[in-house]
């Protein structure tokens, strides 16, 4: 595990996300049960929330394209997100951000944002000065964004379906220049 910017928030290595994939995995399913828009629906298992931390997640990190932060509150695990540095190579300066997750036990603590604020100085650190990231219109996520300095491009509408019911939800494109 190596040390952010922000003392708060731990970078983990592909190591450190096998040895805690179960605590990752109840993240996953706890936000996902709470209503989080983060590509899955119901039914949406434990197994289906591990699965995606070893299919998707940890390819990345072990292959040094994907960075994953990690804050706790105790011993658990209560947030993550997520910076993409697989970018084309005429976008070396770019990175995607994604998966922003705070188990719904420690919401509205600021651990969003303590995330969010270590992922940027990092990106920074990594020469990476444009963050572009989409979520739910609507969602509490975009507010936080917005205060955060992102800048929303537009929306496109019926872009995923809502994680319990089959409507179809847009989605708003922000930025955000480091």
């Amino acid at each position: 595990m190596t040390a952010c910017l922000d003392p708060a928030v731990s970078l983990f290595s592909a190591d450190d996300l096998s040895r805690h994939l179960a605590e990752f995995g109840e993240l996953l399913h706890a936000c996902v049960l709470a209503g989080a828009s983060v590509n899955f629906v119901l039914p949406f298992s434990r197994q289906d929330a591990e699965a995606f931390w070893v299919g998707k997640v940890l390819p990345g990190v072990t292959a040094g394209t994907r960075h994953l932060f990690v804050i706790r509150q105790g011993e658990r695990i209560a947030g993550t997100v997520q910076l993409d540095c697989d970018t084309p190579p005429n976008q070396p300066h770019r990175a995607d951000v994604s998966k922003l997750l705070v188990h719904p036990d420690f919401r509205r603590q600021g651990l969003a944002r303590d995330l969010m604020t270590a992922l940027e100085r990092h990106a920074l650190a990594l020469g990476r000065s444009l963050l572009t990231l989409d979520t739910r219109t609507g969602d509490s996520a975009e507010p936080l964004y917005a205060s955060l300095g992102y800048v929303t491009v537009g929306t496109i509408p019926g872009y995923c379906r809502d994680p319990f019911e089959g409507r179809l939800e847009a989605t708003t494109i922000m930025y955000r220049q480091l």
